[in-house]
């Protein structure tokens, strides 16, 4: 029988780590909680200092009874559950279960799953942590205060299913209110005049800039015209050329928040799917031979960028191995974010020496491309910055000012293993000017006037959002994820493009919320929240106190809501067509991905269809139906045939109206991140693309 019991979260966890520890230790898994507030009720007495009453979950039983029986029978017990503030969490209540002294040094904390991290957390265990246990125990409760009083109301007053929630409540208003500017976006007419400069048979390209060195913004045709009638020839004059060195620095390591957002950028990953993968990552793979199942990279849930000196080193021996010592750079201080509580280390490899090419026959797909991501990231983040040549020159024809601009890597440094990613999917062009100098005379080519228009500012992805989250104080690396997949399922919000889109039912739910709790959805009250939680975890602020003054305000509100609000009837809008199985109207009803058509003989007639969006394209196999816009079972956007199931044509890229001008074929939208591109569906015609 071992001597020392360890208790971790999930079974992978507990086979790896049981093997580090030898044979006097048996590794049990808890599978997550053992105890929580009740679903049935809030659990709650608020009558009573907020007092929680916790029950063993439900399924737990058997799980909670095999470790009292083997707690029972060992020296010692370690609490080894993740190091933030849920894990604390669970390992107070496995205390209180198992009846462990919590003063005592039963906790364990690692932040990696290697060998060596183990050993030695097991050097120094500690007590629980009772203020990280109240800071979530705080967070559980006011969730419930807000969740099991407002979603009730809504339930009776709007439709049954819904809730509310401090940050999913502030997400859908974000979500919402870029919506309405969107739509009271007013776009304003612009122009720019692009030029094809020669230098002898080197070609360049420059913008206009302004008249006599100052700088002129072109609204009209008119102003164009003006420019156009000013200029002389063709020939501009060299009158200054700057030239310059400029040093870029590498991205600093990453946080959970911008793994989530490069992950969307480079991968194509939702948030949801990058935290399981890095889970799996964390916890440990088979790498086979002696080194058996190792986790490959530390904590994933961190708002810090900080390494340890050990992985820095780690770090730049690989550098200096594989690059030379002119690609180290010198080490800087990780910047701390407001609010960020900096507990652990960044997410970075257990070992630099593990490089994805060595892993990639080992791990998934998936895996390795996630992996590869913070690999390139945290090894880029300790070499030399990128050296580059600018170049601007300033050209002139009869006062009128165009300026090109060049730049040429000089020294990749860093950028030879990484460069982070863009929001907007343009790839930075390095373009080489040619010899220029003061003095010389160059011929323009061609003169292009542009007309432009103001574009409303986009709507949101989720790497945006999560961003927008982060930087407004809104919620903690562990909430983003969860937050953006409930507004999806509650029906708030629904992905088109990748970019979230509200629907109707969230607009409903936002303007209650507006009207009876606005302090719910707004952005100071929420973030002053999360301020509030993050003193009771650093034990400035009891949590009783934080919590009574939140609910003080609160209760009120709930009573004039309960009173007040009025009843909300979303009627079904008809649809001007007949069920074809009954012969009863066809109506448009709101669903958790926005509206599709029922027969409004429910529950008699359960016949549904999806809103067919037309494309304005006849079917090029049957030549008898429209091509419609359709979702997969994944929610994927594809193109087929209205008269499905009688005709079976499919397409994943959007088709256009017009023929293939070589064989008269179907052509179809492409997209890639060089922006859409027309192709042939049959030969090998393409166009240019469109950014």
């Amino acid at each position: 029988m071992a001597d020392y019991l360890v208790i971790v979260e999930s079974p992978a966890k507990a086979k790896t780590i049981e093997r580090y520890l030898g044979k006097k230790y048996k590794v049990k898994a808890s599978l997550g909680h053992v105890r929580d507030l009740p679903k049935s009720q809030m659990g709650v007495d608020v009558e009573n200092e907020f007092e929680p009453k916790y029950i063993t979950i439900r399924g737990k039983g058997p799980v909670l009874k095999e470790l009292k029986t083997a707690a029972k029978k060992a020296k010692k017990v370690y609490l080894a559950a993740d190091p933030d503030r849920e894990g604390e969490a669970i390992a107070w209540h496995l205390a209180h279960s198992l009846d462990i002294d919590d003063q005592s040094e039963c906790r364990v904390v690692f932040n990696e799953i290697t060998k060596e991290a183990i050993k030695d957390s097991f050097k120094q265990p500690r007590s629980i942590d009772s203020d990280l246990v109240d800071a979530q125990q705080a967070r559980r409760i006011l969730d419930r205060l807000v969740g099991y009083n407002i979603s009730p109301i809504l339930w009776k007053k709007v439709k049954k299913g819904l809730s509310a929630g401090r940050v999913q409540s502030v997400a859908v208003k974000i979500i919402i209110d870029r919506e309405n500017e969107i739509k009271s976006f007013t776009p304003e007419e612009y122009w720019t005049i692009e030029a094809d400069f020669l230098k002898e048979k080197e070609a360049f390209e420059g913008s206009f800039y302004g008249i006599d060195g100052k700088k002129q913004d072109l609204k009209t045709q008119e102003d164009v015209e003006k420019i156009q009638k000013r200029m002389k020839g063709k020939d501009f004059s060299v009158d200054k050329v700057n030239k310059r060195e400029r040093k870029r620095n590498p991205s600093l390591p990453f946080t959970t928040s911008s793994l989530q957002q490069e992950a969307a950028r480079k991968l194509n990953f939702r948030a949801k799917k990058t935290m399981m993968i890095a889970q799996q990552l964390y916890e440990g793979i088979d790498l086979g031979g002696k080194q058996g199942t190792t986790g490959l990279i530390t904590y994933m849930r961190t708002d810090s960028t900080r390494l340890s000196n050990s992985a820095k080193d780690d770090a730049k021996q690989y550098v200096e191995n594989n690059f030379g010592k002119e690609y180290l750079g010198q080490s800087k201080a990780a910047k701390k974010q407001e609010g960020a509580q900096d507990a652990h280390e960044a997410i970075r490899p257990t070992g630099a020496d593990r490089d994805p090419k060595s892993m990639k026959s080992i791990l998934s797909r998936d895996q390795y491309r996630l992996y590869k991501l913070i690999w390139d990231r945290f090894i880029a983040s300790q070499m030399a910055p990128a050296v580059l040549d600018t170049m601007t020159v300033h050209l002139y024809n009869e006062g009128v000012e165009f300026r090109a601009t060049g730049s040429e890597v000089k020294f990749k440094g860093f950028m030879k293993v990484y460069i982070e990613g863009r929001d907007d999917n343009k790839k930075e062009k390095d373009k080489l000017l040619p010899h220029l100098e003061e003095g010389m005379t160059v011929k323009a080519e061609e003169i292009k006037p542009n007309q432009h228009f103001t574009q409303p500012p986009p709507r949101y992805t989720e790497a945006r959002l999560v961003k927008t989250l982060e930087e407004l104080g809104i919620g903690r690396p562990s909430t983003y994820a969860p937050t953006l997949d409930t507004i999806q399922r509650r029906g708030y919000v629904a992905l088109d493009n990748k970019r979230f889109v509200p629907t109707e039912l969230g607009e409903i739910v936002l303007d209650q919320l507006r009207e009876y709790f606005p302090e719910i959805i707004d952005v100071d009250f929420t973030k002053g929240m999360e301020d509030d939680l993050d003193a009771i975890e650093d034990g400035k602020e009891e949590w009783v106190n934080i919590i009574g003054q939140f609910y003080q305000g609160f209760q009120p509100r709930l009573e004039k809501a309960e009173q007040e609000m009025e009843e909300i009837e979303i009627k079904d809008e008809p649809a001007g067509i007949d069920c074809e199985k009954c012969g009863h109207e066809m109506v448009y009803k709101m669903g958790r991905y926005g509206k599709f058509l029922a027969c409004s003989n429910f529950p008699e007639c359960r016949n549904t269809k999806p809103i067919l969006k037309k494309v304005g394209v006849t079917c090029p196999e049957c030549k008898d139906g429209e091509v419609v816009e359709r979702k997969s079972k994944k929610n994927r956007k594809f193109f087929g045939c209205e008269n499905y199931p009688e005709c079976e044509f499919i397409s994943w890229d959007k088709p256009i109206s017009r023929p293939c001008p070589k064989c008269d074929s179907l052509l179809v939208e492409k997209k890639s991140k060089k922006g859409t591109q027309i192709q042939c569906t049959n030969c090998d015609y393409k166009e240019e693309p469109q950014s």
